[in-house]
C-alpha cells in the first residue's frame, strides 16, 4: 500500500530538526522514531531504506535529522552546524524533542530504532523513556569511556594521535575556542574542540543501560562488524528485558546490499512483537 509521506521541521532551543513523517495509507497501529547515525542524516541508511516496509505493517515512522547530522553543514545563514560540534546532551535533548513532536500527534508509546551512534542513544532513550514499546538497536555501539580510543585503534577520529588532539582540545576548550574545528587523521577527519571531548567523556555507556530498559530488544549486527564495538552478545546477557540477537551474513556496518535482509528482520520481529496501539 502507498504510504503518504510529510517533510517536517521539529523545533529546538536553536536550529529545528527537519525529517519526514510517513504515514500508512490504512490503519495505523503505532509510530515509530529513527534516529540515524553518526554523520548521516534521515534520507541515508535505516531510516531512508525501512519506512516503505515499516507503514505497510501499519506504523507511522517518524525519520529526523539531529542537530548533529552530516559533519558540517549550513542552514539559513554561513554559520556552520552538524556532526563536528555535537555532543551527546544535545542528540538525547533532540530524541526527546522528537518524542514530544510524536505525542502531539497522539502517539506517547514510541517504537525506537536507531543505528549506529544512533542505536547507542535509542538504548538511553528506551531507558529514561519506559513508555517506549519497543527497541531496535541496529550495530549500536558499546558507547562508554572507550568509545573514543576504540575508534583510533581502528584508524579513525585521531587516529595514533589520541595522545595529541585530546591535548589541543583541551587546550582550546581551556581558551574559550571549543568552537574551533581541529583535522583528525581518520573519519570523520574534521570536529570541534568541545565535541571531541565531549565524545571522549561524555559519551553514554551502551552496556551499562542495559538492565534498565524494560521493552523488549532486537540488537542486530553484521558478521564484518567487531563485537567488542557493537556488542550485541553481551548487552543480550546484561539486559533485564527480552532481548533478541540477529548477527547477518556477508554484511558491513552500513548493510550495504543487505537492505532487503534486515528490513524484513525488523518488520518481521515488530510485526510479531508489537501489538496495536
Amino acid at each position: 500500500m502507498a504510504m503518504q509521506t510529510e517533510l517536517v521541521s521539529i523545533p529546538t532551543g536553536s536550529e529545528p530538526l527537519d525529517g519526514a513523517w510517513y504515514v500508512p495509507a490504512g490503519r495505523t497501529r503505532g509510530a515509530v522514531l529513527l534516529f540515524h547515525g553518526n554523520t548521516m542524516n534521515f534520507y541515508t541508511g535505516a531510516p531512508r531504506f525501512l519506512p516503505p516496509a515499516l507503514t505497510e505493517l501499519g506504523f507511522a515512522c517518524l525519520a529526523f535529522n539531529r542537530r548533529g547530522h552530516d559533519i558540517l553543514s549550513i542552514r539559513n545563514s554561513r554559520a556552520l552546524v552538524g556532526a563536528a560540534f555535537q555532543t551527546a546532551a544535545e542528540g538525547m535533548a533532540d530524541n526527546d524533542a522528537a518524542a514530544a513532536w510524536l505525542r502531539q500527534r497522539g502517539f506517547a508509546q514510541p517504537i525506537v530504532i536507531g543505528h549506529s551512534n544512533g542505536g547507542m542513544l535509542a538504548a538511553q532513550f528506551a531507558a529514561r523513556h519506559p513508555e517506549t514499546r519497543a527497541l531496535v538497536m541496529l550495530s549500536a555501539h558499546a558507547g562508554g569511556p572507550a568509545t573514543v580510543p576504540r575508534a583510533c585503534a581502528v584508524g579513525q577520529l585521531a587516529g595514533d594521535q589520541l595522545a595529541e588532539v585530546t591535548a589541543n582540545a583541551r587546550r582550546l576548550v581551556a581558551a574559550g575556542q571549543g568552537q574551533s574545528l581541529m583535522l583528525l587523521a581518520g573519519w570523520w577527519n574534521v570536529i570541534s574542540a568541545a565535541s571531541f571531548l565531549d565524545r571522549l567523556e561524555l559519551t553514554p555507556d551502551t552496556l551499562a543501560t542495559a538492565p534498565h530498559i524494560q521493552c523488549p530488544i532486537l540488537y542486530l549486527r553484521g558478521d564484518q562488524e567487531d563485537p567488542v564495538i557493537y556488542p550485541t552478545e553481551e548487552f543480550q546477557r546484561r539486559a533485564a528485558a527480552p532481548c533478541d540477537v540477529v548477527i547477518v551474513p556477508d554484511c558491513d556496518h552500513f548493510y550495504n546490499g543487505c537492505e532487503a535482509v534486515v528490513t524484513q528482520i525488523v518488520a518481521t520481529w515488530l510485526d510479531s512483537t508489537v501489538n496495536a496501539e
